[in-house]
């Protein structure tokens, strides 16, 4: 079904969600009802006939076991997707975050059960070292608030008191989280992975012959993360199926350009501007490699044009790979798209191709190679977009503006981890880079005054790592945070990949995936140094246990200002940094929208993996691994079977539930003017499942709901974080006619086969 655009007049639209405990039916929504049209993951009601994807059970959903005697007794814990500006909820330090929708049944008068008044519920880590009271419950749905522990228990307890500081009474039910389930692999799984074949220091330097220029035909060894360790038989894993290639092989670095930092182009409609991908010199402390870069630059030129400019892009390929460039986000001219074998034929070396670029809309774009992006990307070749919005007042006033493109890159010791040359490597978990960058540079340093507030473009052009950054006071000694650091900035997000979210949000962190974008306004009151900081949980697989890690990917130095704090803090621009404005531009057009919420589902797609002929252990160890996924996989902690897969032996599939045609044997078909909304399901039960960034190119859409909750705060978006297990309602707006793709843009995924085409017709 088709749902065609009745444009209405433009009224302003003020967003709230009632979050109701249980709730299956209509949420309020600013006024309007909108259906939460996915069950809770904990419905246990068998789904009729072509019932629609849901949420994963055993990840989002916890059904509570009763003591022996007290049968008749019954309860389960919803993780329910708290509201988040982000794809997913996370605190800075990196922990999931749930709101926690208690369901019970069968409780007894407390007094039946001995001598006790109330029925008290709990949570506590594995161990018991940590124990906090939730509360008196009864039967019934109720809410618990907000669960931020990695692994824990719900126990419900009898109690003399509601308000015992500690369980001392009888327990009655209890239940552990889906992520208690990872656990240290037993004996038997030990040994399998202890009697590996082969050589170990043999394979993790066996030579392949190199093919192709600058195949270097070497294959170094991974590095594990400091402290973390794998079986033995992981470790002597041979090498690849494909050729090593590194760019400039038998090249001098020394003879090659030094790359220059990025210039900003300032365009109006009608210019022209030259872009030419070629080899540079990178130098990354103190040493010298070849690279790839636009114009001799790294990250390539911040093309600055006002929104609804064209301007012509004349590009040059001067490297040894064909390429294209894909112009990402822009609702532009499809045959300028740049996605070869689509669009347009490859631009072999030598070749040019001329760019005609459209600016249809307000936002921060980026630009980069769509023919083995995995490799030439990942070398450098990337740049940003800035669309001036022609309103004045569309953003908040800022006082200085800052570019920061965040990335990591692979390295093996002192030199970088080569790339496959005929396929791609890395292909379970994509290429997670150990050296972090922003802007091309391991170590961001950015001066600002105390009192400033600065408006960030952030855009995430790593492969596949997902950031949740952060801002930490530093007390000035080897970096460290202590009590005497000064306090963190305050951080406001403003606007995502096609323009500003309805209402400006508070937030702790940050969050992006790979291609995703987010415009954020920070403050630092207290002069000091701050580091930027990336902090997460990671997995140790071989404990079956959570870490946490924390990259700091650069330092920010406040200067006081020379004023008075006070009068700092008062000047117009640190005001309007203290309120929370609603965007009305964007609340209008978006209201323009609101009729289709309600509407029911038109598509669906389901994100899942197949494999072929992987080494048995790599086979073994990956089934027992999945006992548990967690919504993201933050960090490459299992970096040689990662290493070794190709997209020979891992293909990634997006799939029509609806036709059963998978990748680019889907053939959707829509007009100019349709609205469509898609159900997206990241399936929990694959091999290998995780959390999928998934870009749609020349439209823009809406992110309706996560899990069946309906998202509060609106902006259009070109790319969104599917985590694993989840289901995600878009709202998806027809404008552009052409061929267009649509794929993960985690890089090795995308090679690895997950992407699709659909045809918009006039």
């Amino acid at each position: 079904m088709r749902y065609h655009k009745q444009i209405a007049p433009c009224v302003a639209a003020t967003l709230s969600v009632a979050v109701v405990a249980g709730m299956a039916g209509p949420v309020p929504v600013g006024g309007q009802t909108v259906a939460a049209s996915v069950s809770s993951p904990c419905d246990d009601t068998p789904p009729p006939a072509g019932a629609t994807l849901t949420p994963s059970r055993d990840l989002y959903c916890i059904f509570l076991t009763a003591r022996p005697g007290l049968e008749a007794m019954s309860g389960r814990l919803e993780l329910r997707t708290p509201h988040s500006p982000f794809g997913v909820a996370v605190n800075p330090a990196g922990n999931h975050l749930y709101e926690g929708i208690l369901t019970l049944e069968g409780l007894p008068d407390p007094a039946t059960l001995g001598e006790y008044n109330h029925i008290v519920a709990w949570l506590a880590t594995p161990l018991f070292d940590e124990i906090a009271r939730i509360g008196p419950v009864s039967n019934g749905t109720q809410s618990i608030g907000e669960i931020s522990l990695n692994k824990f228990m719900i126990l419900v307890t009898a109690e003399a008191r509601p308000d015992t500081p500690e369980w001392e009474g009888r327990l009655l039910l209890r239940a552990t989280s889906p992520s208690a389930r990872m656990s240290p692999p037993d004996m038997q799984e030990y040994l399998l992975g202890a009697t590996g074949t082969g050589d170990m220091e043999m394979a993790g330097h066996a030579e392949h012959g190199g093919m192709g220029t600058g195949g270097n035909g070497t294959w170094p060894h991974p590095e594990m993360m400091p402290g973390l360790t794998m079986f033995p038989a992981l470790m002597a894993l041979d090498p690849p199926g494909a050729s090593a290639f590194l760019p400039g092989a038998g090249i001098d670095p020394g003879t090659l350009p030094l790359a220059r930092p990025r210039e900003v182009i300032e365009l109006d409609d009608g210019d022209e501007v030259d872009l030419e991908a070629g080899l540079v010199r990178r130098r990354i402390h103190s040493r010298d490699y070849v690279m790839y870069g636009f114009n001799g630059q790294y990250p390539g030129p911040l093309l600055y044009v006002p929104e609804a400019a064209t301007i012509t892009v004349n590009f040059t390929n001067s490297i040894a790979w064909p390429t294209t460039i894909h112009w990402h986000g822009l609702r532009l001219d499809n045959a300028s798209d740049g996605v070869p074998g689509v669009t347009q034929d490859p631009v072999e070396p030598g070749d040019t191709f001329r760019y005609e670029i459209h600016f249809a809309d307000p936002g921060l774009y980026w630009y980069h190679p769509h023919h083995r992006e995995d490799v030439l990307k990942d070398l450098g070749l990337y740049g940003n977009m800035l669309v001036e919005p022609s309103r004045p007042d569309y953003y908040a006033p800022a006082d200085r503006e800052e570019f920061l493109m965040l990335d990591d890159f692979m390295m093996s010791g002192d030199e970088p981890m080569p790339f496959g040359m005929e396929r791609a490597t890395h292909t379970f978990m994509g290429r997670f880079g150990n050296l972090m960058l922003v802007n091309g540079e391991p170590d961001y340093e950015l001066e600002i005054g105390a009192g400033e507030v600065v408006r960030l473009y952030l855009t995430n052009v790593s492969n596949t790592r997902t950031f949740n950054l952060s801002f930490e006071g530093l007390d000035g000694s080897a970096g460290a945070t202590a009590a005497s650091a000064p306090a963190a900035p305050r951080i406001k997000v403003v606007g995502t990949d096609v323009g500003a979210f309805e209402q400006e949000e508070w937030v702790e962190s940050i969050v992006l995936s790979p291609a995703e974008r987010y415009i954020v306004h920070v403050r630092f009151d207290e002069p000091g140094e701050f580091a930027l900081v990336n902090r997460v949980q990671g997995i140790d697989h071989l404990a079956g246990a959570f870490f946490q890690e924390r990259d700091m990917l650069g330092t920010v130095r406040v200067a006081a200002s020379g004023q008075a704090p006070d009068a700092t803090l008062a000047s117009p621009v640190s005001a309007a940094f203290d309120t929370l404005r609603t965007n009305l531009h964007a609340a209008r057009e978006i209201a323009l929208y609101r009729e289709y919420f309600d509407a029911p589902i038109d598509h669906e797609l389901t994100f899942t993996l197949r494999t072929n002929e992987l080494p048995f252990i790599v086979d073994r160890l990956m089934r027992f691994d999945s006992a548990y996924f967690h919504p993201v996989e933050w960090s490459g902690t299992m970096p040689m079977m990662n290493w070794n897969a190709t997209s020979d032996e891992v293909e990634w599939i997006v799939r029509d539930p609806a036709t059963g045609d998978e990748n680019m044997d889907i053939a959707w078909r829509f007009e100019v003017g349709d609205v469509v909304k898609i159900r997206l399901h990241n399936e929990r039960r694959s091999f290998h499942a995780m959390q999928h960034p998934f870009h749609i190119h020349g439209q823009r859409f809406l992110v309706l709901a996560r899990n069946g909750v309906p998202n509060e705060n609106l902006a259009w978006k070109d790319t969104v974080l599917l985590p694993t297990g989840t289901t995600t309602d878009i709202l998806l707006e027809i404008t552009n006619p052409g061929p267009w793709m649509a794929h993960c843009h985690i890089s090795e995924h995308l090679e690895a086969g997950m992407r699709m085409l659909f045809t918009v017709d006039p």
